[in-house]
């Protein structure tokens, strides 16, 4: 087992990206539905407004956050933006930092460290601010496990498509995309860590049954949720990335004719004529605790009404 493994992660079936100078969409994002929203300071804001959009974190915060969303957000790659973006980002209102173009462990455990004492500073518990890697070049691709075990801030790595793709010439195309995107999942999973993203382009956001294939077959390959740029996927997320009834269903009944063989010394039975053995019988024991995950972040959400 992972010495990782047991750390708590969070249910992020859909995170929306919000780019934080851009009132109307902080304005409106709490109504959206995903389990988080992205402030944006990275792409989505020009080289001249980054300075400002830092400032606009602490208001935008509690704006998103009003229907129970976690604010996660998501900082720029050099260092002499991204100290000050850490900086005026970590607060106890923001739950994550978003990572772009982490170069391997060391950078992780630099800004980890930054983190520290930051936090540290600001009289806030230190380790409260989690991180979210993003491998978004050929040399970070290498060293994915060692960005995995990097730090136990960390809550999950992913790949960036678009830059991923762009740097080594070629297209984010699920094609291409499919093995990059699985290693690094491995490498996330192998470390207790949550694989995030979809397989394939969010460029086209418009084509919505594509994206729900994209987010179906990530869901199939291990993956737990996904950001998004559009509010329309976050409702395919939600569904793709939480507990179908029929899922449920199965999972229950798993579990109830292997307690039953169990309790007559038998260790494999068959369910619908397929064989029921331990795997299986582990499988439906994650799928009734994500179940359970997924319902308990809605009683919080709920609570908070």
């Amino acid at each position: 087992m992972s010495p990782t493994s047991a750390r708590e992660l969070p249910v992020w079936r859909s995170m929306l990206f919000v780019p934080v100078n851009v009132p109307k969409f902080v304005e409106t994002a709490h109504s959206r539905g995903s389990d988080a929203v992205i402030l944006d300071l990275e792409d989505s804001v020009p080289p001249g407004e980054k300075a400002t959009a830092r400032t606009l974190i602490e208001a935008a915060a509690p704006k998103v956050a009003q229907s129970g969303a976690d604010v996660v957000v998501r900082v720029n790659q050099p260092l002499e933006l991204c100290v000050r973006d850490m900086e005026a980002a970590i607060s106890p209102a923001i739950s994550a930092l978003i990572l772009p173009k982490i170069d391997g462990g060391s950078h992780i455990r630099l800004l980890a460290e930054l983190a520290d004492r930051i936090e540290a500073a600001k009289g806030m518990t230190v380790g409260h601010t989690r991180f979210m890697a993003l491998i978004e070049t050929p040399s970070a691709f290498a060293r994915a496990e060692e960005i995995a075990a990097a730090h136990p801030r960390l809550v999950s790595v992913g790949l960036g498509s678009e830059d991923f793709a762009m740097e080594i010439g070629g297209e984010a195309a699920t094609d291409i995309l499919h093995y990059p995107k699985q290693r690094v999942a491995i490498a996330a999973v192998a470390n207790g860590l949550m694989a995030m993203g979809i397989i394939g382009s969010v460029a086209d956001f418009r084509d919505l049954e594509g994206y729900r294939a994209s987010a179906r077959l990530a869901r199939r390959m291990g993956f737990r949720g996904s950001s998004c740029i559009h509010p329309n996927h976050v409702a395919i997320l939600n569904e793709e990335f939480g507990v179908k009834p029929a899922e449920l269903t199965w999972a229950r009944r798993v579990i109830d004719v292997y307690e039953e063989a169990k309790s007559q010394g038998r260790a494999s039975i068959q369910l619908d004529g397929k064989m029921i053995d331990i795997p299986i019988v582990i499988k439906a024991e994650r799928i009734l605790a994500a179940a359970e995950r997924i319902e308990a972040r809605a009683r919080r959400v709920a609570g908070r009404a």
